[in-house]
């Protein structure tokens, strides 16, 4: 699945569109309350089962610290984890003993999603999500792009679109963080 975002400006709030006909997938959609945001749903825009509009199948309660996945909820300090947290930025993923751990690592404007191979024990990429955020003066600015692989899609699909847009929302909060803190009038 290859799908890209709508609105390059906010990931929180767009449209997940098929690169290959534009159809919608999933939408995201935050509300915010005066303290910031307060809950991110993930909406399935074609349901398979339903004849209604959207079916919400994920969602992220962002004061909570909790991810919910198709109705089951649990806290992002049970999911995440830092392994050799010194030199390694990389931070590991599992919605359960049961499920796959995804190694989640940002670098070069692209966050990616590896998962150990059983036989041979080399990493696999599974997912990416490149998140292009630099203006350019001349050019269009390109739009954030997800891809997931067969084996993603068919385990943790939900459950990956959520991480994916957990650690990029932090990632952009401790980016923009630095300046107006307080702390430049000192």
């Amino acid at each position: 699945m290859e799908v890209r975002f709508d609105n390059k400006a906010n990931i929180l709030n767009a449209r997940l569109l098929a690169t290959h006909d534009n159809s919608p997938i999933y939408t995201t959609k935050t509300n915010f309350t005066f303290r910031g945001r307060d809950i991110t749903l993930l909406q399935d825009t074609n349901p398979a089962l339903s004849t209604q509009g959207s079916l919400t199948v994920g969602a992220i309660h962002w004061k909570d610290k909790i991810i919910e996945v198709n109705g089951h909820r649990k806290k992002v300090a049970d999911l995440k984890e830092k392994k050799n947290s010194f030199l390694n930025r990389a931070r590991y993923w599992r919605w359960s003993a049961e499920r796959k751990e995804y190694e989640i690592k940002y670098s070069n404007d692209e966050w990616t999603a590896t998962t150990m191979k059983i036989n041979s024990g080399t990493p696999k990429v599974v997912g990416r999500f490149a998140v292009p955020y630099r203006p350019h003066l001349f050019t269009k600015l390109d739009p954030p792009l997800l891809s997931l692989t067969r084996t993603a899609l068919e385990e943790d699909e939900i459950f990956l679109l959520l991480v994916f847009l957990y650690s990029e929302a932090k990632r952009q909060d401790d980016t923009n963080s630095s300046v107006g803190n307080g702390s430049e009038g000192w």
